[in-house]
């Protein structure tokens, strides 16, 4: 196409004056044109102001560049279908999406790396070489049968010492070797409403129950079940052994049960063997409602806390067991000690067991069948 002489400023201020009275004839002698080129400017632009050609040209530039970009977009995505089914995920399929996009549709390999995400810098570099990647396995099986509990990061520790391997390159290696340690699921407990506080109106309607645990001179660890009843603070016993499951829960309570009755409520905490489906239904079925306090709330079982104190000082920290049958004869002692001697301030400078007697006519024992 031809281009004209004249700009379209040149040719609005021709027009303008046309405009201004000028005849045609004279207009198209002085700057050289015909009568049909005047007229055909006239139609094209007459009434036009030189904004609003500007705004034409900007909104005719705008155009062309959405048709070029929807152009661009649709042969993407017509060669982005009849690339694969699935999506590439390692660098070297992606490799091999840009190569084919460029073969086969014609793409540039700048266009081909922005369809399959992939950046030109990782086209162009040469995948790692066989020697390399069995190196890396080699230190990661060697470092693993020596410590076969060690995790990722204490490997990648102990390897960067001796290597200057980016803990990804080593991370994928360590995945594919499928060394990966299963991490525990924490336990999601319901929802725990607050209870209050407070002191029983009598005797086994409310007990307290709680675990510790301490170490023989020996090195070995063990563990006690602590029971007390609310009212008058009284040890109704202690549980001592190695490991104390929910079926020797389920022993100590019949004992109890035998001696004393069983209480209508029991506090405790959410620890696995309070939680154990066996002692929960047998719970049930003896009637004895089991309230859990909050997670991370042991100021809500306080009165067992409180005790756990006492014990701690007194017995466990006390003396050096060197057996457990040492732990179990000395607490026997003990308890008799703080249920019948030790005064409570609590219970105004009274023993649980003088507690109990004073309050004997507005206490009856609740025995659970």
């Amino acid at each position: 196409m031809k281009k004209s002489r004249f700009t379209e400023t040149q040719i609005f201020s021709i027009l303008k004056e046309g405009e201004a009275g000028i005849k045609v004839k004279d207009i198209c002698r002085a700057h050289g044109i015909s009568d049909a080129t005047y007229y055909s400017w006239k139609s094209k632009y007459g009434g036009m102001q030189a904004s609003d050609l500007k705004r034409m040209k900007n909104m005719e530039a705008e155009l062309t560049q959405l048709k070029r970009m929807y152009a661009d977009m649709a042969l993407e995505n017509r060669a982005l279908k009849d690339l694969i089914e699935k999506k590439a995920l390692r660098p070297t399929g992606k490799r091999e999406a840009v190569a084919y996009l460029t073969v086969e549709h014609n793409l540039s390999i700048l266009r081909s790396c922005r369809c399959v995400g992939l950046s030109r810098t990782a086209y162009y570099r040469l995948p790692a070489s066989g020697s390399r990647v069995h190196e890396v396995i080699e230190a990661i099986n060697s470092l693993i049968d020596k410590h076969p509990r060690w995790g990722f990061w204490k490997c990648f520790k102990v390897l960067r010492r001796k290597h200057c391997w980016n803990h990804k390159r080593v991370y994928r290696v360590y995945c594919e070797l499928r060394l990966n340690l299963k991490s525990r699921a924490k336990k999601r407990l319901p929802q725990r409403t607050k209870q209050p506080l407070s002191i029983p109106a009598q005797p086994n309607l409310t007990w307290s129950a709680d675990f510790m645990s301490d170490s023989l001179y020996a090195g070995k660890r063990f563990r006690t079940f602590n029971v007390i009843d609310d009212f008058n603070r009284e040890l109704l016993h202690v549980e001592i052994d190695t490991s104390i499951t929910g079926r020797r829960l389920i022993r100590v309570f019949e004992r109890l049960r035998l001696e004393r009755g069983l209480p209508q409520v029991l506090r405790t905490d959410n620890g696995p063997e309070f939680l154990s489906g066996e002692f929960v239904a047998w719970a049930e079925s003896a009637g004895m409602s089991i309230q859990y306090i909050q997670p991370g709330e042991p100021n809500q079982n306080a009165y067992i806390e409180r005790f756990n104190r006492t014990y701690r000082t007194e017995v466990l920290d006390l003396y050096l067991f060197r057996t457990l049958n040492e732990v179990r004869e000395i607490t026997h002692w003990w308890k008799i000690e703080y249920n019948e001697q030790r005064p409570h301030d609590s219970l105004g400078d009274l023993t649980p067991s003088e507690f109990l007697s004073n309050n004997a006519g507005n206490s009856i024992f609740q025995l659970s069948s």
